[in-house]
Formats: C-alpha cells, structure tokens, sequence
C-alpha cells in the first residue's frame, strides 16, 4: 500500500473512533505519517484505536466524562501496546463488535 493509502485509512479510522472529535488536523497527517514510514501494519493502528475506545467506554456510570480526543497522537500508547500483544484477530473482531452495538452512529 503506498503512503497516501496508508494515510487516509488511518485518518478515517480516526476519525470514526468513538471519543474523537472527527476532525483531522496536520499533526494527525504527520503522525500517519510517521506510522508509514515505521512500518506499523495498518491493522495495528486499527485495532490500537478500537482497543483504546473500549477502554474509555467500560466506566462507572456516575464518573465524570472523558473529555474528547484531539490528536491521533492521543492513541501512540495504545499502538505500541498493541504491537506487542499477542491476542488474535478475534480478540479485536470481538471488540469491535462490542463497540460497535454501544456506540451510537455518527
């Protein structure tokens, strides 16, 4: 997949992510960017951000909101976590689904 590729299918999985703001700033662009340029698989990136929008949403119902993403760069943590795991694809179809059926559509 060439870098443009890579880049728009990262910044629409972005900004589909539940908790962001949608919106697609330069930084995000650049950071995209920088994840082409390490080789970090694009499913990676997809799955860091489906892991970390399950975190957010698996809270108290009486805790304060979190507030909204701002920066594809927000997710960098969870991209290298997930580099290193070692689940299946089924772990994260599993998440997705679950996400999927309680957040509402944008």
């Amino acid at each position: 997949m060439e870098q443009c590729e890579y880049v728009r299918r990262v910044l629409e999985a972005y900004r589909l992510t539940p908790g962001t703001g949608g919106a697609v700033r330069r930084a995000d662009r650049l950071f995209a960017a920088q994840l082409y340029d390490r080789g970090v698989p694009l499913t990676t990136v997809e799955n860091a951000l489906i892991l970390a929008a399950a975190r957010r949403s698996v809270r108290p119902a009486d805790a304060a909101p979190l507030g909204t993403i701002r920066s594809l760069a927000y997710f960098a943590p969870v991209i290298e976590e997930v580099l290193q795991l070692q689940v299946g694809p089924e772990y994260f179809r599993h998440l997705r689904n679950k996400l999927h059926r309680s957040t509402p559509a944008r």
